[in-house]
């Protein structure tokens, strides 16, 4: 598709599809001294495509009007959201066009963290916890590094004594 005959948006059916095979919904949490509690929840969505397909990412983020195309690694780019005002739009979409595959399980695991984090609860200990428990839970089942941190061991130690 090249930029000249490029429609101005997309139909929402299509990219809820179009998600289903190449999106994905990420939470990470790294160390982050800087941080209230050290550590910093980081909720994305992302679709990554080749070069080719870039006027595709481009669309797709006019049509749902939050993120940003950026390169990705080599030849490939992607639509990038990040923010919590934004991903409550993403999530506002997909809530209207509901995915069909098993990302749905990951979009649900996802809205609930976007919720804890829009009532503060990722600047709590328990809030963490549960936001690195329930990311962890998604994709291919990735320990969060929150929950393998040594403080995280050693305060669940101490409380089982």
């Amino acid at each position: 598709m090249s930029a000249d005959n490029q429609q101005e948006s997309l139909d929402a059916e299509w990219i809820a599809g179009f998600v289903d095979g190449e999106g994905c919904f990420h939470v990470a949490i790294n160390r982050q001294p800087k941080m209230t509690l050290g550590w910093q929840v980081l909720p994305e969505f992302r679709i990554v495509q080749h070069k080719r397909d870039i006027n595709i990412l481009h669309t797709i983020c006019k049509t749902l009007e939050v993120g940003h195309v950026t390169r990705n690694h080599g030849d490939r780019f992607e639509v990038r959201v990040r923010g919590l005002q934004n991903l409550k739009k993403l999530i506002e979409f997909f809530k209207k066009h509901p995915l069909q595959t098993t990302k749905k399980e990951n979009f649900e695991t996802f809205s609930q963290i976007i919720i804890l984090m829009d009532d503060n609860e990722h600047l709590t200990k328990k809030g963490l916890k549960k936001i690195a428990q329930l990311a962890s839970s998604m994709n291919n089942h990735v320990k969060s590094k929150y929950l393998e941190s040594s403080e995280t061991i050693r305060r669940t130690l101490r409380k089982k004594k």
